[in-house]
């Protein structure tokens, strides 16, 4: 039977695929429209699974803050030429959307991946790249809320802060977390497994030395070491010379969020 260009657009208008997919479908399915989205939603699923294992260190990071409730979320695709485009970073936001919405605490990441598995199917399938959900952050909080994009959303930061804080304070932290990469806030979030592990390491370096002394150069290094991935312990972004406690004594970190596109 002849298939209309009429029902071509009308299925390409409701699956977003594209315009010979459509009529192949609609073709093989008689015209039957229902068909014809059943057989493009399959043929998606298979496109989606081949191009699941290839990677896909490109995208985009979104955040915002609404009211004692923030969200930070890491789309990602295969090239930037598509991260770029309005129809992912349309996805991003609404991702965003439902992200914040969420009535938790925490990381959302398998929960928001397992609602969005059918939508994310179908932009894999129409896009034509691998996309994954690579996290999802939703926060509430009594403290103080912010969120830091940087590069245009290829690194994004979120930050809840306790105590007294203005908003240059927030954003220099935000800053300050995307340019040094730290791993926590301070000395109690690190596991004590990865200390003893630093430890080991810096003991093999110390091999040979007297006691008091191999002691005194495995805890300076560990002490060195807390200055690479503990916020607190780092140099602060606007003065060096100091820490972003002695910046801000009245004020305290409780937790942040850091997304990095190709990380």
């Amino acid at each position: 039977m002849a298939i209309s260009a009429k029902d071509i657009a009308a299925l390409r208008k409701a699956t977003n695929c594209g315009l010979l997919d459509c009529k192949k479908a609609l073709t093989e399915s008689e015209g039957d429209f229902d068909k014809a989205v059943e057989i493009l939603r399959k043929r998606g699923q298979a496109k989606a699974v081949k191009k699941a294992g290839r990677e896909a260190n490109e995208g985009v990071v979104v955040a915002k803050v609404d009211g004692n409730k923030a969200a930070i979320t890491q789309l990602s695709c295969e090239t930037d030429f598509v991260g770029n485009t309005d129809r992912f970073r349309d996805y991003a936001a609404s991702l965003l959307d439902k992200t914040i919405a969420k009535d938790s605490n925490g990381d959302v990441t398998e929960e928001l991946a397992s609602q969005e598995k059918e939508d994310l199917v179908t932009m894999i399938a129409t896009i034509g790249e691998n996309m994954q959900i690579v996290s999802a952050q939703s926060w509430t909080t009594e403290g103080q809320l912010h969120t830091y994009i940087h590069g245009n959303g290829r690194i994004g930061v979120l930050v809840d802060v306790e105590g007294e804080i203005d908003e240059a304070g927030l954003k220099a932290i935000g800053m300050h977390i995307a340019a040094f990469n730290p791993s926590y806030v301070d000395e109690t979030g690190v596991p004590a497994e990865d200390i003893e592990k630093e430890k080991n390491i810096f003991a093999e370096k110390a091999k040979g030395k007297p006691a008091e002394i191999a002691d005194k150069i495995i805890n300076g290094s560990v002490q060195k070491w807390f200055k690479d991935v503990c916020l607190v312990n780092q140099p602060w972004i606007m003065d060096d010379k100091i820490t972003i406690t002695q910046a801000y004594p009245k004020a305290s970190v409780k937790r942040f969020a850091l997304c990095k596109i190709g990380k």
